[in-house]
């Protein structure tokens, strides 16, 4: 589960995610309490970088739109 209290970088977030896709993949016979809990990991850090991303596009916006 992500701590909240814990810093985490955007990479840190992708390669989480990607290590639980590939746990997901390669797991035949999981209980439905840890599908479960990786499905909620796996949807806080995509919300996680979805955020970031927004924040990252706004920053870039506003380096690149001319001041009037």
């Amino acid at each position: 589960m992500v701590k909240a209290n814990k810093i985490m970088t955007y990479d840190e977030a992708i390669r989480r995610i990607e290590q639980i896709v590939h746990d997901l993949e390669q797991s035949e016979a999981l209980s439905m309490d840890t599908y479960q809990a990786k499905a909620n990991e796996a949807k806080e850090l995509l919300n996680f970088c979805q955020k970031q991303l927004t924040n990252w596009e706004k920053k870039m916006e506003a380096i690149v739109t001319p001041e009037e």
